[in-house]
């Protein structure tokens, strides 16, 4: 696939309906049993983070849809992978925004395109979404202008009624992001996203919620604000945005992970920080498991996708010769079945059916 590396690591790496979860649900699980969060819903299979995605993910058996939060002009937070939309919605063919196209800097890169943060709900509910990689994922197209952008509140409705429709609690992990760029053109969001926590009955240790960000101030920020679960993510590299002379790296220390335990109940490392792989194969787990455990964090590496892009030569499969032999699925129960065995307490999928196969 002569396109593919078009895609960028930040594209790959870089959502009235309110109601609280169904009432008489245990969340308590088996204490060894890792949860599966749904990457944005099943969005290797459908356009992410819509209703389509986050049903198909709960139907699949997952116990967390995710939805990654952004603000619209006037406060509302939606599930979008970003706030440039030009690239997940059809606004770019929309005539009546094409004055709203536009360059910006997000945590220091420049990104030119259509942002929520110039759109109000109202404008944002006429959008439809689209598949973000279509070069990777065409099946996914024929999904294209089906669905609407939703915000939290709609997309812990959808929870809500999965947890009734299987008997299953599902929960919702929403990250926050780039909320240092949001705090600085006057749309912070954690006071937002701690309105709607208590709103939805999520306001609690127990609640199925976890809260994420790559961002370490706003997780502080948070936490004296809410008694949700918190979650920092973390990178193979760079650092968080928010605090320049910090890098990942550093914070999945040893001493570095106690310090994370003060403001987070979780560590949410990109999976090859748990698990390596090089071109050819997987490599032996890393120690960054029992170093979290033994700072008193849980952890959820994120993503594992299926398409032989994302693996080892000795894990993909079909025609080399194909030029679709990318997009592919290749043995990725082999990266599962690592991820588990290394001990994670669950883990990210934009396949949640092949992770709750894989677990089981």
């Amino acid at each position: 696939m002569a396109d593919m590396t078009l895609l960028t690591r930040r594209a790959l790496t870089t959502a009235a309906l309110a109601g609280t979860l169904a009432p008489g649900l245990s969340f308590a699980r088996a204490p060894k049993t890792p949860i599966v969060i749904a990457h944005r819903g099943a969005s290797g299979l459908r356009p992410e983070h819509t209703a389509l995605s986050y049903d198909l993910a709960i139907d699949q058996g997952c116990d967390f849809i995710e939805p990654d939060l952004v603000p619209t002009k006037d406060g509302h937070l939606i599930a979008r992978h970003e706030n440039e939309i030009g690239g997940t919605t059809d606004v770019g063919s929309r005539a009546e925004f094409a004055d709203r196209k536009a360059t910006k800097t997000i945590d220091g890169q420049s990104v030119t395109g259509w942002f929520t943060e110039d759109f109000t709900l109202a404008e944002i509910k006429t959008l439809r979404a689209r598949e973000r990689l279509p070069q990777l994922r065409p099946a996914n197209t024929k999904y294209d202008g089906q669905a609407q952008l939703l915000t939290f509140d709609e997309v812990v409705a959808i929870a809500k009624a999965g947890s009734q429709r299987t008997g299953r609690t599902i929960g919702v992990y929403p990250e926050m992001k780039h909320p240092s760029y949001f705090a600085g053109i006057g749309l912070p969001v954690e006071d937002r996203l701690v309105a709607l926590l208590k709103k939805n009955d999520l306001d609690s240790a127990t609640a199925p919620v976890f809260v994420q960000c790559f961002e370490v101030t706003p997780l502080k920020t948070i936490r004296a604000k809410t008694k949700a679960r918190l979650v920092l993510l973390t990178a193979g590299e760079g650092g968080p945005a928010d605090l320049p002379n910090v890098t990942y790296s550093q914070l999945v220390s040893p001493s570095g992970l106690k310090e994370v335990a003060l403001y987070a109940d979780g560590l949410g490392p990109e999976k090859t920080q748990i698990v390596p792989q090089d071109a050819t194969n997987l490599l032996p787990a890393t120690a960054l498991v029992k170093d979290a455990h033994a700072a008193g964090l849980v952890v959820h590496p994120w993503t594992v996708r299926a398409e032989n892009y994302f693996l080892p030569s000795s894990l993909r499969r079909g025609d080399a010769a194909a030029a679709d032999y990318l997009a592919q699925p290749g043995e990725v129960s082999a990266v599962f079945k690592a991820l588990y065995a290394a001990g994670v307490d669950g883990l990210f999928s934009d396949f949640p059916g092949l992770a709750v196969a894989a677990r089981g």
